[in-house]
């Protein structure tokens, strides 16, 4: 798998998560829904992105974008 598709999968992973975090826990985990939307937005705009980091020590595949 590429570093692309693991950022990918991570991301909606963790949308997933803080969407049910918000729903079964606590309303203010929405907060960790925003920051995903503004890390997933900045990461487009810089290709910088902390997941890819972490995916790339891991030794996964380089990809087009990471």
């Amino acid at each position: 798998m590429s570093i692309d598709r693991a950022v990918m999968v991570f991301a909606g992973t963790m949308v997933l998560v803080s969407v049910l975090l918000t729903a079964f826990v606590s309303q203010y985990f929405v907060w960790f829904t925003v920051f995903i939307g503004l890390n997933l937005i900045q990461s487009a705009f810089t290709r910088l992105c902390p997941a890819a980091w972490v995916f790339k020590a891991l030794r996964f595949k380089s990809g087009n974008v990471f």
